[in-house]
Parts: C-alpha cells; structure tokens; sequence
C-alpha cells in the first residue's frame, strides 16, 4: 500500500446500464429472475459499486500485486434504472484501519438516487490469495 491510500480519496465512476445487466440476466438459469422486470439488478449494481471503489484505490495500491477484495456491502437499492440510463458511482474513502478499507457509496441515475451506503474491502497479495484459494479448491 502506497502512503496515499488515505481517508479522503473520492471518485466517480459512470456506466450506461445494457440489457445485460438486468434482474433476467442475473441468474438466467432461474425462472423466477428470467420473468422479473428488466431494470438493473441489485446483483449488478453491487458489482458496480465495487468497481468504483476498486477504481478509486488502485493508483494508491501496488497494482497488480496488491489488490482488494469486498468483504462488506451495506447499501440500499432504492429506485429502479432501465436499461439506457447512464448510472454515476460515487465512493469515498473514509477509514483505513489496517488493510481494511472503508467507503461510503452512492448512486444516481440522472433521475433518482438509486443506491446510497457503506462498503468495506480489504487489500491483498494476489499471489498468497490465489495460492490459498488453489488450496481450497482441491481440498
């Protein structure tokens, strides 16, 4: 971690929503999703989110060796976003205790806020990472 990684660090991120990214193609294996309305889904507004914050601390991380992972999402998902409208991620980061990262989050769909909250990530050595996860996946 850079001595820039520090409380303050804002940034904004921007993403017109396709089609792809809505309530049916989340889990196209589920009938119950493939049947819901195509507005963007929760699923991958998180993961939009998390892109925000992942793009806001890479230029203060030792990229790629260093890396983050989601380990906390608390937001809310508050009005639905067709497919077309562009989405503004808004994130910044608030605490750093250790490697732990801790930001708020916001989202606008240039109509309504559609997301606000907290989301926690946690910086990692993508090598000892990927050997720990190799580790599991043949226990």
């Amino acid at each position: 971690m850079k001595e820039s990684l520090k409380p303050g660090i804002k940034y904004e991120h921007k993403f017109k929503v396709p089609p792809s990214k809505t309530v049916p193609a989340l889990y196209p294996e589920s009938e119950e999703f493939v049947v819901m309305p195509k507005v963007f889904a929760t699923g991958f507004l998180v993961g939009f989110l998390e892109w925000a914050c992942i793009k806001a601390i890479n230029p203060h991380l030792d990229w790629p060796k260093e890396q983050t992972v989601g380990t906390h999402i608390d937001v809310s998902h508050e009005a639905a976003t067709p497919p077309g409208l562009e989405v503004t991620a808004t994130v910044e980061l608030i605490a750093v205790e250790g490697k732990k990262l801790i930001f708020t989050v916001e989202a606008h769909d240039g109509v309504d806020l559609i997301s606000k909250g907290r989301h926690e990530r946690f910086v990692i050595n993508k090598e000892k990472f990927d050997a720990r996860v190799e580790a599991k996946a043949g226990a």
